[in-house]
């Protein structure tokens, strides 16, 4: 082998003297699983809410509507 790093491939691996190795336990709590998708269910609970089917009116209530908003505008004025 004449590679670049031919000089440090058989060295041992260096340890701290003044930290000790963490133990294989603590590491594993390094990497479990955490949610990364905090408040995506809450954000797809709240789309759902805001597109369920809308009630729609009759001609007659329309009207009947249309006539109270009238009057109330009449009062307002």
């Amino acid at each position: 082998m004449s590679g670049k790093y031919d000089d440090i491939l058989r060295l041992p691996h260096p340890t701290s003297e003044r930290h000790p190795r963490m133990p294989i336990s603590d590491r594993a709590a390094i990497f479990s699983p955490f949610a990364a998708l905090t408040g995506h269910s809450a954000a797809i609970t709240e789309t759902v809410r805001l597109t369920q089917r809308r009630i729609e009116l009759d001609e007659d209530n329309k009207a009947r509507l249309d006539l109270k908003q009238q009057v109330l505008a009449a009062a307002i004025d």
